[in-house]
């Protein structure tokens, strides 16, 4: 008989599909490894044998108010501790300013009478010149007497809505932000005007102007020989009255001051007077001039 070839055995394999399974049926089995399991069980074992969550937060509570006590407690003590010093330092600095101020009150009041007696001299100079009505001729010119008479009377005021004006006018880039206010060069106009109209002597608030008087601006005021003016302006112009109104609203800084009225609501109000009475200008420098005759060549 022929022989037959031997028979080898193969070895068996599992099959994917058991093996996939094997390992899903693992997984939902044991759907958490042991160090989950374990930090679980102690945290378990921690909520049992630890306080009650209430008593806890009792505790964190009470804790945070004995801190905020404390803290109250030290601020109040530092502030007990410091406040002797800094009544202390408060008592000098009122002391230190009343002495300031009762220096500046008398320097003030010195300057006062200095510039009184210097006045006095002024005018018995003018009056000891040989000719009294030149003298007084130029005491009026000058600023250096008082002086009373016929004149005209002028209130410039700002607008009663100072805020108002249109855009882009030129008006808004002289310092002021509002175009409904009065500037300095709107008085130094008026004054101007009034000294060409034929005014004889002139005064802004009661402040006498001279040949060297300055009207300026600082920040919003209006300065006349450094002094600061306060709204509403009023102008005292000594002159022939009737004419010297007419003469000023005919000229073109009448005009121009009409037109801040128009325009911007700038209030004026204009009247002749009969009898105004101007003071003397503080601190008038006088000063004489004498004619230069140059010799011939011979």
């Amino acid at each position: 008989m022929p022989q037959q070839p031997p028979i080898r055995s193969t070895p068996t394999r599992p099959s994917r599909p058991d093996a996939s399974m094997s390992l899903l049926t693992n997984v939902m089995d044991h759907s958490l490894d042991d160090g989950y399991a374990e930090a679980a069980a102690r945290k378990k074992a921690a909520g049992d044998g630890g306080l009650p969550k209430t008593l806890r937060a009792r505790m964190g509570l009470a804790l945070g108010l004995v801190l905020a006590a404390l803290v109250v407690t030290v601020g109040a003590a530092q502030a007990r501790v410091a406040a002797p010093v800094v009544a202390k330092e408060r008592e000098e600095l009122i002391d230190r300013i009343d002495r300031e101020t009762g220096t500046a009150d008398k320097l003030e009041k010195s300057v006062d009478q200095l510039r009184d007696d210097v006045t006095t001299r002024q005018r018995e100079a003018l009056k000891h010149t040989g000719d009294s009505g030149q003298a007084d001729l130029v005491g009026i010119l000058s600023g250096a007497v008082e002086v009373h008479g016929p004149g005209v009377k002028l209130v410039v005021n700002d607008a009663k809505e100072a805020t108002t004006g249109g855009d882009g006018n030129p008006r808004e880039t002289s310092g002021f932000s509002d175009t409904g206010r009065v500037r300095d060069r709107d008085m130094q106009r008026v004054v101007n005007g009034l000294w060409e109209s034929g005014a004889e002597a002139i005064s802004i608030n009661g402040q006498r102007l001279t040949a060297l008087s300055a009207i300026r601006a600082a920040g919003d005021a209006i300065l006349v020989d450094n002094k600061p003016l306060v709204p509403p302006y009023t102008v005292l112009a000594v002159g022939d009255g009737q004419r010297l109104s007419t003469r000023f609203q005919d000229s073109a800084d009448g005009l121009y001051l009409h037109a801040l009225q128009e325009n911007y609501g700038i209030r004026t109000a204009i009247s002749a007077e009969d009898d105004l009475r101007l003071p003397a200008a503080p601190s008038v420098i006088v000063r004489t001039a004498e004619p230069r005759t140059e010799k011939g060549t011979s």
